[in-house]
């Protein structure tokens, strides 16, 4: 097994999925859809093009990439969580008119496609609960399509200041309670602090794209710092 927490990972998210949305929502005051909007805006496909959101949860990412781009962008969403696939698919429903959106039982080690089948790849706050992470951004870069493009949004921790004293207690201290009280489930509320100040620094993961193969890695920081959005490019051949 590439990831070993991978079992946790699992019932963790199965176990939280009726209340992901709502709370991730809640924990974040609503920035959450700001950052994946400035994710899917950084995206450069061309028309008809085909994008996996890995990781997809209950396809925030997919809807958006939908909205954003259009019914001619084919979006193939991927997770391992059996009811945020359901939940997923419940919203999705209802938000896409055709048949552009498809969400799917995957891991992110073991993609059921051919290498070089998309122009860009997508994983929002979930590349942080994979321990191999060199591993499977090696799997991403093979599945795109030369010139094709990786777009990493991610929880991370403002440098210094004022502005991390706050975040740090914030949250280390109130979002587990809150994420408790609505949940029911303290350890992974608990989890997802340490998870965030486990993650490499900017700089670090950046690096770790470029030895997975990625070219012209940038990255931006936003909202002070407590996200970060990533970006690498496969090579055209």
């Amino acid at each position: 097994m590439n990831n070993m927490e991978l079992p946790f990972i699992r019932e963790m998210f199965e176990t939280i999925a009726p209340r992901y949305d709502f709370l991730n929502r809640l924990l974040s005051l609503r920035q959450d859809i700001v950052w994946r909007r400035n994710m899917v805006r950084a995206m450069r496909i061309p028309p008809g093009g085909r994008v996996l959101d890995a990781a997809c949860g209950t396809g925030d990412v997919a809807i958006e990439i939908y909205r954003r781009k259009g019914p001619d962008a084919q979006v193939i969403g991927a997770d391992f969580s059996q009811e945020m696939l359901r939940l997923g698919k419940a919203k999705i429903k209802p938000a896409v008119k055709s048949g552009s959106v498809e969400l799917l039982a995957a891991d992110a080690f073991d993609l059921p496609f051919k290498p070089g089948t998309f122009d860009a790849v997508t994983i929002a706050f979930g590349i942080r609960n994979i321990a191999g992470k060199l591993s499977v951004l090696k799997n991403f870069h093979d599945h795109l399509k030369p010139g094709g493009m990786l777009l990493v949004l991610e929880l991370s921790t403002p440098e210094k200041g004022l502005m991390l004293d706050l975040y740090m207690f914030y949250f280390n201290k109130i979002l587990p309670l809150i994420g408790w009280f609505f949940s029911k489930n303290l350890k992974a509320y608990q989890y997802l602090p340490a998870s965030v100040l486990n993650f490499p620094c900017a700089a670090e993961f950046a690096a770790m794209m470029g030895r997975a193969g990625f070219c012209d890695v940038q990255w931006k920081k936003m909202t002070m710092g407590i996200v970060t959005l990533y970006r690498g490019r496969k090579n055209e051949e």
